[in-house]
């Protein structure tokens, strides 16, 4: 059995690997790009399957300490024509072959930052999924790594990488909707009850220390584990992280916004009697001065039939851009609209593998995703603390609130600890 990794050995290993390997960010234009994927039972599967589709991609490790997820992932780069790849239950021992180019890393949240932070400092590259972070100091760390060790990193909110989202945020910056004062987005996900779950066994197979990492130790329950992880705060940032990060990443870039000056938050438990933690009907709004936007959620509704389940509508002086189905289009003003051009996921891999060999930054870089992120997490604490916030972008900190500050960062489990310093 190989004996666990320390985490003064694991840093002063990586330390050593990004010193030798360093070159800066680009890699050379006709090299493989090597890909280890971490998360593997829904997210990083389908990740896996886009990325084998692209042009010089080779899938080197398959990361998860569920070995019951492995095979299905296995079959997908199989299915790819890629050979069998290396299987692994810890990313930090993936992260020591000086082989491996980037890391895909699609597990649950309470795990992305450290992932992150830790690949940067082994030299390789990052296409992290959404939210980036558990929170907002964590955050932070990761667009730190990033830019000290210049590594790519790639956020998955692919929609910036969408023609059709780019063609919506030229025509507002055109001015020809005027003045956007309002934007919302929204999501009604019919979801199902998780019910009432008692503790249990972990199942055969499954490294629950390793899932657990840097969260707190609880008895294993499968209403806190696999995609239920969401609905609790020690692993998860609730709707507003899982689908809402899309929504604010869009009306944030579209209306080349920065940080909000106060976030409020209403909403709670209102639909499920079950084991769900964060809200299942939630509110945020966010006042940038200038303009409002709103995100929210009702996990439990019926999806509507008249009007997309998620959508995002920005309301200008001189007209509404209103996102459907089929793209986007402009109500009472403008004769503007585009269409069918897709959610950009393929454009979004080819970015992150484009800028790998370029040395640009991507399309959702780092620094943009943690930004939008903290929006989540700044409606979450205001929810939690059932007040305003009032948020200092200068020092990512909020104003007069020593309660919710408590809730920027988190206390990490050893070995599983946040650097103080990356």
């Amino acid at each position: 059995m190989t004996p666990p990794l320390s985490r003064r050995s694991f840093i002063a290993g990586s330390a050593a690997l990004a010193a030798a390997t360093y070159a800066g960010a680009a890699a050379k234009p006709n090299d493989r790009i090597r890909l280890a994927f971490m998360g593997l039972r829904t997210r990083g599967t389908q990740l896996l399957r886009g990325f084998v589709k692209l042009d010089d991609v080779e899938i080197t490790h398959l990361i998860d300490p569920d070995e019951n997820v492995i095979s299905t992932a296995m079959k997908a780069a199989r299915d790819g024509g890629q050979k069998d790849a290396k299987t692994e239950k810890d990313v930090r021992r993936v992260l020591e072959d000086p082989t491996v180019t980037a890391v895909v890393v699609a597990a649950p949240d309470h795990w992305h930052a450290l992932a992150t932070v830790w690949a940067c400092q082994a030299g390789k590259h990052v296409y992290v999924e959404k939210p980036i972070s558990h929170n907002i100091v964590e955050g932070r760390k990761m667009v730190e790594a990033a830019r000290k060790y210049n590594r790519v990193v790639q956020v998955g909110t692919q929609r910036r990488s969408s023609a059709i989202h780019q063609s919506a945020h030229e025509l507002i910056k055109s001015g020809k909707l005027g003045k956007v004062p309002f934007a919302r987005a929204y999501i009604g996900g019919a979801r199902s009850s998780i019910g009432h779950k008692p503790d249990g066994t972990v199942p055969a197979g499954v490294d629950y220390n390793l899932w657990l990492g840097p969260a707190p130790e609880r008895p294993f329950n499968p209403n806190r584990f696999h995609y239920e992880w969401h609905w609790n705060w020690d692993t998860g940032t609730g709707e507003i992280g899982n689908n809402g990060i899309h929504g604010l990443d869009v009306l944030r870039w579209l209306l080349d916004l920065d940080a909000p000056l106060r976030v409020t938050s209403a909403g709670g438990k209102l639909f499920y009697d079950d084991d769900r933690v964060t809200p299942d009907t939630q509110v945020a709004a966010f006042d940038f001065g200038h303009t409002t936007i709103v995100w929210e959620h009702k996990i439990w509704a019926p999806k509507p039939t008249k009007s997309p389940a998620f959508g995002t509508t920005f309301y200008g002086e001189k007209g509404t851009l209103v996102f459907d189905d089929g793209g986007w289009h402009v109500e009472d003003g403008p004769e503007a609209s585009d269409k069918g051009r897709g959610a950009g996921d393929a454009r979004h891999m080819q970015n992150f593998l484009d800028c790998i060999r370029s040395g640009n930054r991507p399309n959702a870089d780092i620094g943009e995703g943690h930004k939008s992120t903290r929006l989540c997490h700044l409606g979450n604490i205001a929810y939690r603390t059932g007040r305003a916030v009032n948020f200092d972008a200068a020092t990512e900190t909020i104003k007069n609130d020593p309660e919710a500050n408590k809730l920027l960062g988190r206390t990490y489990r050893a070995p599983f600890i946040m650097p103080d310093k990356v």
